[in-house]
């Protein structure tokens, strides 16, 4: 595996053509064309510890990339950092290189009543409240997972058994402010003590910092995306705890999996689209 501390950069270019990418550090040839983004680098040992094998490909600022097997499934993980402005570049640049399908696997808040702590969140959409992706469209352009990944991390929750929601996802800009939390001395940011209780009336299922952005970049240049979460707060019930991430980088993974079946189902079928006529069993 590549040791950041002891090993050369390797050459990069900020020209979008350019083989090895400037941020990630990665060429067409490191990576897999079905990706995992977990955003803390540390949780990449998480995430792989559940696959056939894996090497480290690059290691550049935030940004580590490994690249492996799982169940014979090429598959790869890059880790974003928080935030969807470093999120945005990851896509950007593993899309450049050939990458085609991208599921974020994350932690999160919960907000509504039944979802507890250690439980799953599998986001069918999101709400933009970062800003992102308002550089790339329209501010009602809509945040939408796919729903053959979707439909792929429903299947791999189920079959390892593990509690699972799915639903809408608010992605915002702070940890603090943004998501209604009081910022230093008590300090209490306009509209932050109702934003929970406006985000439960609609029926918002969560809160994390990553997904519309990474959603809204695949729908724009026609990839695959979605997300899954760990719930480490409750913030109805007002617990929280660190656990349950090997949950979603176990279901993400499998998923990648259940994807590339589902791709060669599709092709044997000559359709576009997986549906519910097709088997993967």
């Amino acid at each position: 595996m590549t040791d950041d501390a002891s090993e050369p950069h390797r050459a990069h270019s900020e020209d979008p053509n350019a083989e090895v990418q400037y941020h990630l550090e990665v060429g067409p040839d490191d990576v897999a064309d079905r990706v995992l983004l977990p955003g803390n680098p540390e949780r990449i040992e998480k995430v792989v510890a559940c696959w056939d094998d894996h090497a480290e490909v690059a290691h550049h600022r935030e940004y580590r990339t490994a690249t492996g097997s799982f169940e014979g499934t090429p598959i790869s993980v890059t880790s974003t950092g928080i935030g969807s402005p470093s999120a945005a570049i990851a896509v950007e640049e593993l899309a450049r290189v050939g990458c085609d399908t991208f599921v974020r696997v994350g932690s999160c808040g919960a907000i509504q009543p039944g979802v507890s702590v250690g439980d799953l969140v599998i986001t069918t959409g999101a709400v933009r409240q970062e800003g992102t992706s308002d550089e790339y469209v329209r501010e009602d352009y809509p945040a939408v997972a796919d729903y053959e990944v979707v439909s792929a991390l429903v299947a791999a929750a189920e079959r390892l058994g593990y509690d699972y929601h799915t639903g809408l996802t608010a992605s915002t800009d702070s940890f603090y402010a943004g998501q209604g939390r009081s910022g230093l001395d008590g300090f209490e940011a306009a509209g932050s003590e109702t934003l929970v209780e406006e985000l439960q009336a609609v029926n918002v299922t969560n809160v994390e910092m990553e997904a519309s952005a990474i959603l809204t970049l695949a729908n724009v240049y026609g990839l695959r995306a979605g997300a899954v979460c760990t719930v480490y707060a409750d913030r109805d019930g007002g617990e929280f705890s660190v656990t349950g991430e090997s949950r979603a980088a176990e279901t993400a993974s499998l998923a990648i999996h259940l994807l590339r079946r589902m791709d060669e189902r599709k092709a044997e079928a000559g359709v576009d689209r997986w549906h519910a006529g097709l088997s993967i069993e």
